[in-house]
Protein backbone atom coordinates (compact mmCIF):
# COMPACT_ATOMS: atom_id res chain seq x y z
CA UNK A 1 0.00 0.00 0.00
CA UNK A 2 2.06 3.45 -1.12
CA UNK A 3 2.16 6.20 1.07
CA UNK A 4 -0.39 8.28 -0.61
CA UNK A 5 -2.91 5.41 0.04
CA UNK A 6 -2.30 5.12 3.76
CA UNK A 7 -2.83 9.26 4.77
CA UNK A 8 -6.26 9.08 2.47
CA UNK A 9 -7.08 6.24 4.45
CA UNK A 10 -6.00 7.73 7.75
CA UNK A 11 -8.04 10.60 7.02
CA UNK A 12 -11.19 8.93 6.02
CA UNK A 13 -10.77 6.86 9.52
CA UNK A 14 -10.81 10.51 11.28
CA UNK A 15 -14.09 11.55 9.80
CA UNK A 16 -15.61 7.91 10.95
CA UNK A 17 -14.49 8.45 14.39
CA UNK A 18 -15.32 12.60 14.26
CA UNK A 19 -19.19 11.80 12.80
CA UNK A 20 -19.98 9.47 15.91
CA UNK A 21 -18.54 11.80 18.31
CA UNK A 22 -20.27 14.84 16.54
CA UNK A 23 -24.00 13.09 16.79
CA UNK A 24 -23.34 11.64 20.10
CA UNK A 25 -23.08 14.90 21.73
CA UNK A 26 -25.46 16.59 19.54
CA UNK A 27 -27.94 14.38 21.27
CA UNK A 28 -26.52 14.65 24.88
CA UNK A 29 -26.43 18.06 25.23
CA UNK A 30 -29.97 18.56 24.47
CA UNK A 31 -31.00 15.66 27.09
CA UNK A 32 -32.40 17.95 29.71
CA UNK A 33 -34.96 19.61 26.64
CA UNK A 34 -35.45 16.28 25.29
CA UNK A 35 -36.15 14.85 28.57
CA UNK A 36 -38.84 18.20 29.14
CA UNK A 37 -39.69 18.03 26.12
CA UNK A 38 -41.01 14.27 26.62
CA UNK A 39 -42.25 14.61 30.23
CA UNK A 40 -40.42 11.77 31.95
CA UNK A 41 -38.44 10.94 35.05
CA UNK A 42 -34.59 10.34 34.96
CA UNK A 43 -35.77 6.74 35.52
CA UNK A 44 -37.91 7.04 32.76
CA UNK A 45 -35.16 8.19 30.44
CA UNK A 46 -33.12 5.20 31.47
CA UNK A 47 -35.60 3.43 29.99
CA UNK A 48 -35.42 5.26 26.97
CA UNK A 49 -31.70 5.05 26.95
CA UNK A 50 -32.19 1.20 27.27
CA UNK A 51 -32.93 1.24 23.28
CA UNK A 52 -29.64 2.55 23.08
CA UNK A 53 -28.05 -0.96 25.43
CA UNK A 54 -29.96 -2.99 23.46
CA UNK A 55 -29.02 -1.31 19.70
CA UNK A 56 -25.52 -1.33 21.19
CA UNK A 57 -25.32 -5.09 22.16
CA UNK A 58 -27.17 -6.03 18.62
CA UNK A 59 -24.37 -4.20 17.41
CA UNK A 60 -21.25 -5.27 19.20
CA UNK A 61 -22.41 -9.13 19.05
CA UNK A 62 -22.80 -9.04 15.32
CA UNK A 63 -19.51 -6.64 14.81
CA UNK A 64 -16.78 -9.64 15.15
CA UNK A 65 -18.75 -11.70 12.62
CA UNK A 66 -19.67 -9.81 9.90
CA UNK A 67 -16.02 -8.17 10.02
CA UNK A 68 -14.36 -11.37 9.77
CA UNK A 69 -16.43 -12.62 6.70
CA UNK A 70 -17.47 -9.07 5.05
CA UNK A 71 -14.24 -6.90 5.98
CA UNK A 72 -14.00 -3.69 7.95
CA UNK A 73 -15.71 -1.34 4.64
CA UNK A 74 -18.66 -2.83 4.47
CA UNK A 75 -19.22 -2.64 8.27
CA UNK A 76 -17.92 1.16 9.24
CA UNK A 77 -20.19 2.17 6.22
CA UNK A 78 -23.18 0.41 7.37
CA UNK A 79 -23.01 1.04 11.02
CA UNK A 80 -22.68 4.98 9.79
CA UNK A 81 -25.62 4.95 8.03
CA UNK A 82 -27.79 3.54 10.98
CA UNK A 83 -26.08 6.63 13.06
CA UNK A 84 -27.07 8.88 10.76
CA UNK A 85 -30.62 7.47 10.18
CA UNK A 86 -30.93 6.77 14.19
CA UNK A 87 -30.37 11.24 14.79
CA UNK A 88 -33.32 11.47 12.43
CA UNK A 89 -35.76 9.58 13.83
CA UNK A 90 -34.61 10.59 17.34
CA UNK A 91 -34.99 14.72 15.86
CA UNK A 92 -38.39 12.73 14.65
CA UNK A 93 -38.88 11.50 18.24
CA UNK A 94 -38.48 14.93 19.57
CA UNK A 95 -40.43 17.37 17.65
CA UNK A 96 -44.12 15.05 17.92
CA UNK A 97 -43.27 14.53 20.76
CA UNK A 98 -42.81 10.45 21.25
CA UNK A 99 -40.67 8.66 23.93
CA UNK A 100 -41.41 4.96 21.68
CA UNK A 101 -39.88 7.22 18.31
CA UNK A 102 -37.13 8.56 20.89
CA UNK A 103 -36.55 5.13 21.73
CA UNK A 104 -36.45 3.61 18.59
CA UNK A 105 -33.87 6.46 17.21
CA UNK A 106 -31.46 5.25 19.97
CA UNK A 107 -31.60 1.65 19.33
CA UNK A 108 -30.70 2.53 15.77
CA UNK A 109 -27.82 4.64 17.27
CA UNK A 110 -26.65 1.83 19.75
CA UNK A 111 -26.94 -0.84 16.68
CA UNK A 112 -24.69 1.37 14.06
CA UNK A 113 -21.99 2.24 17.26
CA UNK A 114 -22.02 -1.01 18.50
CA UNK A 115 -20.83 -2.68 15.31
CA UNK A 116 -19.25 0.67 13.19
CA UNK A 117 -17.26 1.81 15.79
CA UNK A 118 -15.52 -2.14 16.76
CA UNK A 119 -15.16 -2.40 12.80
CA UNK A 120 -13.42 1.01 12.90
CA UNK A 121 -11.12 -0.08 15.47
CA UNK A 122 -9.80 -2.70 13.68
CA UNK A 123 -9.36 -0.70 10.87
CA UNK A 124 -7.27 1.76 13.04
CA UNK A 125 -5.32 -1.05 13.69
CA UNK A 126 -4.44 -2.57 11.22
CA UNK A 127 -2.88 1.09 10.22
CA UNK A 128 -0.88 0.88 13.23
CA UNK A 129 0.34 -1.84 12.44
CA UNK A 130 1.06 -0.71 8.62
CA UNK A 131 2.80 2.41 9.98
CA UNK A 132 4.54 1.17 13.32
CA UNK A 133 3.71 4.26 14.90
CA UNK A 134 0.51 5.31 17.60
CA UNK A 135 -2.61 5.85 15.85
CA UNK A 136 -5.51 4.81 17.66
CA UNK A 137 -5.29 7.22 20.32
CA UNK A 138 -5.56 10.39 17.56
CA UNK A 139 -8.26 8.58 15.98
CA UNK A 140 -10.09 8.54 18.99
CA UNK A 141 -9.23 12.02 19.92
CA UNK A 142 -11.12 12.88 16.72
CA UNK A 143 -14.18 11.45 18.12
CA UNK A 144 -13.49 13.36 20.96
CA UNK A 145 -13.03 16.79 19.18
CA UNK A 146 -16.22 15.54 17.41
CA UNK A 147 -17.86 15.42 20.66
CA UNK A 148 -16.32 18.58 21.44
CA UNK A 149 -17.81 20.54 18.80
CA UNK A 150 -21.34 19.00 18.87
CA UNK A 151 -21.41 20.18 22.51
CA UNK A 152 -20.37 23.48 21.32
CA UNK A 153 -23.24 23.59 18.65
CA UNK A 154 -25.88 22.04 21.11
CA UNK A 155 -25.00 24.64 23.76
CA UNK A 156 -25.45 27.13 21.16
CA UNK A 157 -28.50 26.10 20.28
CA UNK A 158 -29.66 25.13 24.01
CA UNK A 159 -29.08 28.92 24.60
CA UNK A 160 -31.02 30.01 21.33
CA UNK A 161 -33.91 28.11 22.17
CA UNK A 162 -33.34 26.22 18.52
CA UNK A 163 -35.53 23.42 18.96
CA UNK A 164 -34.23 19.69 19.31
CA UNK A 165 -35.27 18.61 16.07
CA UNK A 166 -34.11 21.01 13.53
CA UNK A 167 -30.84 21.16 15.17
CA UNK A 168 -30.30 17.06 14.74
CA UNK A 169 -31.78 17.86 11.17
CA UNK A 170 -28.65 19.98 10.67
CA UNK A 171 -26.23 17.14 12.32
CA UNK A 172 -27.74 14.96 9.55
CA UNK A 173 -27.31 16.76 6.45
CA UNK A 174 -23.76 17.23 8.03
CA UNK A 175 -22.84 13.52 8.43
CA UNK A 176 -24.39 12.61 5.59
CA UNK A 177 -22.28 15.01 3.31
CA UNK A 178 -18.99 13.57 5.63
CA UNK A 179 -20.03 9.97 4.66
CA UNK A 180 -19.87 10.40 1.23
CA UNK A 181 -16.68 11.81 1.36
CA UNK A 182 -14.89 9.29 3.77
CA UNK A 183 -16.20 5.91 2.13
CA UNK A 184 -14.29 5.92 -1.44
CA UNK A 185 -11.08 6.15 0.67
CA UNK A 186 -11.20 2.69 2.97
CA UNK A 187 -9.63 -0.17 1.51
CA UNK A 188 -11.38 -3.68 1.10
CA UNK A 189 -10.50 -7.00 2.20
CA UNK A 190 -9.13 -5.40 5.83
CA UNK A 191 -9.93 -7.27 8.51
CA UNK A 192 -11.09 -10.59 6.60
CA UNK A 193 -10.71 -14.25 8.72
CA UNK A 194 -7.99 -15.92 7.07
CA UNK A 195 -8.30 -19.15 9.13
CA UNK A 196 -10.24 -22.16 7.35
CA UNK A 197 -14.26 -21.55 7.45
CA UNK A 198 -14.08 -25.15 9.11
CA UNK A 199 -16.60 -25.88 12.23
CA UNK A 200 -13.71 -26.97 13.95
CA UNK A 201 -11.95 -23.30 13.23
CA UNK A 202 -14.65 -21.49 13.88
CA UNK A 203 -15.69 -23.36 17.18
CA UNK A 204 -12.28 -22.97 18.39
CA UNK A 205 -11.25 -19.51 17.42
CA UNK A 206 -13.43 -17.52 20.27
CA UNK A 207 -12.13 -19.79 23.57
CA UNK A 208 -8.40 -18.58 22.33
CA UNK A 209 -8.82 -15.86 22.85
CA UNK A 210 -10.86 -15.64 25.96
CA UNK A 211 -8.16 -18.06 27.82
CA UNK A 212 -5.62 -15.11 27.43
CA UNK A 213 -5.93 -13.76 30.77
CA UNK A 214 -3.71 -10.33 30.23
CA UNK A 215 -6.05 -9.85 27.45
CA UNK A 216 -8.86 -9.94 29.62
CA UNK A 217 -6.93 -8.08 32.52
CA UNK A 218 -6.55 -5.52 29.04
CA UNK A 219 -10.66 -5.85 28.55
CA UNK A 220 -11.10 -4.97 32.38
CA UNK A 221 -9.06 -1.98 31.81
CA UNK A 222 -11.35 -0.68 28.64
CA UNK A 223 -14.08 -1.57 30.77
CA UNK A 224 -13.60 0.89 33.30
CA UNK A 225 -12.45 3.83 31.27
CA UNK A 226 -14.98 3.29 28.46
CA UNK A 227 -17.62 3.56 31.45
CA UNK A 228 -16.19 6.49 32.78
CA UNK A 229 -16.47 8.20 28.98
CA UNK A 230 -19.83 6.40 28.49
CA UNK A 231 -21.19 7.68 31.54
CA UNK A 232 -20.20 11.33 31.44
CA UNK A 233 -21.76 11.75 27.45
CA UNK A 234 -24.96 10.27 28.60
CA UNK A 235 -25.31 11.97 32.62
CA UNK A 236 -23.20 14.77 32.15
CA UNK A 237 -24.95 17.65 31.59
CA UNK A 238 -28.00 16.43 33.56
CA UNK A 239 -25.64 15.22 36.86
CA UNK A 240 -24.92 19.32 36.61
CA UNK A 241 -28.24 20.47 36.44
CA UNK A 242 -29.77 17.96 39.12
CA UNK A 243 -26.78 17.34 41.09
CA UNK A 244 -24.91 20.55 41.28
CA UNK A 245 -28.38 23.29 40.49
CA UNK A 246 -26.42 24.60 37.00
CA UNK A 247 -28.95 25.15 34.36
CA UNK A 248 -29.28 23.59 31.08
CA UNK A 249 -26.76 26.14 29.04
CA UNK A 250 -23.96 26.01 31.69
CA UNK A 251 -24.60 21.72 32.35
CA UNK A 252 -23.73 21.72 28.45
CA UNK A 253 -20.87 24.07 29.17
CA UNK A 254 -19.31 21.98 31.41
CA UNK A 255 -19.75 18.86 29.16
CA UNK A 256 -17.77 21.01 26.56
CA UNK A 257 -15.14 21.14 28.91
CA UNK A 258 -15.15 17.40 29.78
CA UNK A 259 -14.78 16.64 25.90
CA UNK A 260 -12.58 19.50 25.75
CA UNK A 261 -10.08 17.69 28.47
CA UNK A 262 -10.83 14.44 26.76
CA UNK A 263 -9.86 15.63 23.38
CA UNK A 264 -6.53 17.23 24.49
CA UNK A 265 -5.63 14.16 26.24
CA UNK A 266 -5.91 12.14 22.76
CA UNK A 267 -4.24 14.32 20.77
CA UNK A 268 -1.01 14.87 23.29
CA UNK A 269 -1.11 10.49 23.65
CA UNK A 270 1.16 9.82 21.12
CA UNK A 271 4.21 11.84 22.65
CA UNK A 272 3.90 10.34 26.18
CA UNK A 273 3.09 7.05 24.82
CA UNK A 274 5.87 6.88 23.32
CA UNK A 275 8.44 8.30 26.19
CA UNK A 276 6.54 6.87 29.64
CA UNK A 277 5.07 3.74 27.73
CA UNK A 278 1.11 2.57 28.02
CA UNK A 279 1.34 0.94 31.59
CA UNK A 280 2.38 4.06 33.32
CA UNK A 281 -0.27 6.43 30.78
CA UNK A 282 -3.01 4.29 31.91
CA UNK A 283 -1.79 4.21 35.25
CA UNK A 284 -1.77 8.18 35.09
CA UNK A 285 -4.96 8.58 33.37
CA UNK A 286 -6.78 6.52 35.95
CA UNK A 287 -5.43 8.20 39.00
CA UNK A 288 -6.72 11.62 37.05
CA UNK A 289 -9.82 10.32 36.45
CA UNK A 290 -10.66 8.83 39.72
CA UNK A 291 -9.61 12.26 41.33
CA UNK A 292 -11.97 14.06 39.22
CA UNK A 293 -14.52 11.48 39.88
CA UNK A 294 -14.29 12.06 43.54
CA UNK A 295 -14.55 15.68 43.45
CA UNK A 296 -17.56 15.96 40.84
CA UNK A 297 -19.56 13.22 43.48
CA UNK A 298 -18.44 14.66 46.96
CA UNK A 299 -17.60 18.41 46.52
CA UNK A 300 -20.52 20.73 46.95
CA UNK A 301 -19.03 23.79 45.58
CA UNK A 302 -19.81 23.99 41.90
CA UNK A 303 -16.67 25.51 40.80
CA UNK A 304 -14.98 23.16 42.34
CA UNK A 305 -17.12 20.19 40.71
CA UNK A 306 -17.20 21.68 37.39
CA UNK A 307 -13.45 22.24 37.30
CA UNK A 308 -12.82 18.82 38.11
CA UNK A 309 -14.63 17.30 34.86
CA UNK A 310 -11.21 17.96 33.07
CA UNK A 311 -9.41 16.20 35.27
CA UNK A 312 -12.03 13.34 35.01
CA UNK A 313 -11.78 13.97 30.95
CA UNK A 314 -8.16 14.03 30.94
CA UNK A 315 -8.40 10.48 32.64
CA UNK A 316 -10.76 8.52 30.61
CA UNK A 317 -8.86 10.13 27.05
CA UNK A 318 -6.53 7.11 26.76
CA UNK A 319 -7.47 3.98 28.40
CA UNK A 320 -9.54 3.23 25.46
CA UNK A 321 -6.91 3.81 22.96
CA UNK A 322 -4.04 2.22 24.37
CA UNK A 323 -5.88 -0.63 25.40
CA UNK A 324 -6.90 -1.65 22.21
CA UNK A 325 -3.00 -1.20 20.59
CA UNK A 326 -1.94 -3.35 23.66
CA UNK A 327 -4.91 -5.95 22.43
CA UNK A 328 -3.28 -5.73 18.85
CA UNK A 329 0.07 -6.39 20.08
CA UNK A 330 -1.00 -9.14 22.76
CA UNK A 331 -0.37 -12.07 20.73
CA UNK A 332 -2.02 -13.89 17.16
CA UNK A 333 -5.05 -13.14 15.41
CA UNK A 334 -4.87 -9.83 15.88
CA UNK A 335 -8.75 -8.86 14.49
CA UNK A 336 -9.92 -11.07 16.64
CA UNK A 337 -7.90 -9.63 19.74
CA UNK A 338 -8.88 -5.94 19.05
CA UNK A 339 -12.67 -6.98 18.59
CA UNK A 340 -12.53 -8.62 21.68
CA UNK A 341 -11.60 -5.51 23.54
CA UNK A 342 -13.62 -3.26 21.59
CA UNK A 343 -16.73 -5.23 22.54
CA UNK A 344 -16.07 -5.10 26.47
CA UNK A 345 -15.65 -1.09 25.77
CA UNK A 346 -18.28 -0.83 24.07
CA UNK A 347 -20.68 -2.83 26.29
CA UNK A 348 -19.33 -0.48 29.41
CA UNK A 349 -19.53 2.65 27.19
CA UNK A 350 -22.87 1.87 25.59
CA UNK A 351 -24.81 -0.60 27.87
CA UNK A 352 -23.29 0.78 31.11
CA UNK A 353 -24.34 4.44 31.45
CA UNK A 354 -28.46 3.69 30.59
CA UNK A 355 -27.80 1.40 34.01
CA UNK A 356 -27.04 4.44 36.02
CA UNK A 357 -30.49 6.12 35.30
CA UNK A 358 -32.06 3.77 37.35
CA UNK A 359 -29.51 4.38 40.57
CA UNK A 360 -29.68 8.09 39.64
CA UNK A 361 -33.45 7.92 40.12
CA UNK A 362 -32.63 6.06 43.66
CA UNK A 363 -29.98 7.64 45.26
CA UNK A 364 -29.22 10.67 42.81
CA UNK A 365 -26.99 10.68 39.87
CA UNK A 366 -23.95 11.68 41.96
CA UNK A 367 -24.35 8.95 44.34
CA UNK A 368 -24.99 6.43 41.13
CA UNK A 369 -21.27 7.92 39.98
CA UNK A 370 -19.44 5.85 42.95
CA UNK A 371 -20.19 2.80 41.05
CA UNK A 372 -17.92 4.33 38.12
CA UNK A 373 -15.22 5.52 40.02
CA UNK A 374 -15.03 1.82 41.77
CA UNK A 375 -14.16 0.69 38.63
CA UNK A 376 -11.53 3.55 37.38
CA UNK A 377 -9.91 2.93 40.53
CA UNK A 378 -9.38 -0.83 39.95
CA UNK A 379 -7.83 0.22 36.79
CA UNK A 380 -4.64 1.77 39.03
CA UNK A 381 -4.46 -1.56 39.82
CA UNK A 382 -4.36 -3.68 36.82
CA UNK A 383 -2.46 -0.73 34.40
CA UNK A 384 0.61 -3.24 34.00
CA UNK A 385 -1.28 -5.10 31.76
CA UNK A 386 -1.19 -2.82 29.25
CA UNK A 387 2.16 -3.41 28.84
CA UNK A 388 2.04 -5.62 25.92
CA UNK A 389 4.76 -5.02 23.27
CA UNK A 390 7.11 -7.88 24.19
CA UNK A 391 4.32 -10.49 24.19
CA UNK A 392 3.45 -10.58 20.07
CA UNK A 393 4.88 -13.96 19.85
CA UNK A 394 3.93 -15.32 23.21
CA UNK A 395 1.38 -18.17 23.46
CA UNK A 396 -1.56 -18.15 24.61
CA UNK A 397 -2.27 -18.59 28.73
CA UNK A 398 -3.73 -21.87 29.80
Amino acid sequence: MTDPSVRRRRQALYLFFFLPGISLSSWVTRTPDVRDRLGVSTAQMGLILFGLSVGSMLGILCSGRFVGRLGTRPVIILGTVLIIAATSVIAAGSAVPSAPLVTAGLFLFGAGMGSGEVAVNVDGADVERITGTPVLPTLHGCFSLGTVLGALAGMAATAAEVPVSWHLAVVTLAATGMLLHAARSLPRGVGLSTEPRTAEAVKGAGPQVWKDRKLLLIGAIVLAMALAEGAANDWLPLLMVDGHGLDATAGSLVYVGFAAAMTLGRFCGTYFLVRFGRAAVVRASAVSGAVGLVLVIFSDNVVIAATSVLFWGLGASLGFPVALSAAGDSGPDQTARVSLVAIIGYVAFLVGPPALGFLGDHYGLRSAMVAVLVFVASAILIAPAADTRDRTAAPLDA
